[in-house]
């Protein structure tokens, strides 16, 4: 499969004044509506304005086609989980390593699995578009605020290694992904998520176990 590169997904524009925001925010609720009640074949720009109350050259105004319409969207909803994540470990206090976990993992799954049919169609309607660069931003973005919460964490005697945040991060995002993307899985999402923090609490454990805890001093 081609994917479409991010430089044909480009806004036209970006909305500065309220009004603007509003419009494109009610944009973005269409996209969604459309493709959740009628799937990505009845996904048009015709389609998406109209559902939106706006003309066509409005929504023409901001996006060149669909595809940027769903690359922005998605865009969004990643810096929505993203801003989500680092506001809570931001104000976690001396957390222990079990807080850590939970702390991280019930953020980071109620951001992607409040509304997962939404998450679902929205990472099968983007499959065909080049995101790398945007995901490789987010999880950078998840990574520095899982990393600033665990230096404030007692229970870590040094700075946390970047492989093991790397792979805390990997499994937490990539295990819920796998999830949200099955169908068949989604009665599984409440034992999941608790599987998922179990893990996450044993290996922070394991990988902050040895030697003495940092000094306070």
């Amino acid at each position: 499969m081609t994917l479409i590169p991010p430089t044909r997904l480009k806004p036209r524009k970006n909305p500065v004044q309220a009004r603007a925001k509003a419009t494109v925010d009610a944009i973005f609720e269409a996209t969604a509506q459309v493709l959740l009640s009628e799937g990505l074949a009845r996904l048009t720009t015709n389609h998406v304005a109209t559902r939106a109350g706006v003309s066509i050259g409005t929504l023409y105004q901001y996006f060149p086609g669909k595809e940027a319409l769903l690359y922005a969207l998605v865009e969004q909803l990643l810096d929505q989980v993203a801003c989500q994540i680092e506001e809570a470990c931001a104000a976690a206090e001396r957390p222990t390593l079990d807080d850590c976990a939970a702390l991280f993992v019930e953020t980071y799954f109620a951001a992607k699995t409040g509304d997962p049919e939404k998450a679902r169609a929205l990472y099968l309607a983007s499959s065909h578009l080049e995101m790398s660069a945007l995901v490789s931003r987010t999880i950078v973005r998840l990574q520095d605020a899982a990393a600033q919460m665990l230096r404030r964490c007692p229970e870590v005697r040094a700075a946390p290694p970047d492989e093991v945040v790397t792979c805390w991060v990997a499994v937490v995002t990539g295990g819920t992904r796998q999830i949200l993307e099955d169908t068949n899985s989604a009665m599984l999402l409440p034992g999941f998520h608790i599987e998922l923090t179990r893990l996450s609490s044993a290996y922070l454990r394991s990988a902050f176990s040895s030697g003495p805890k940092r000094s306070d001093g």
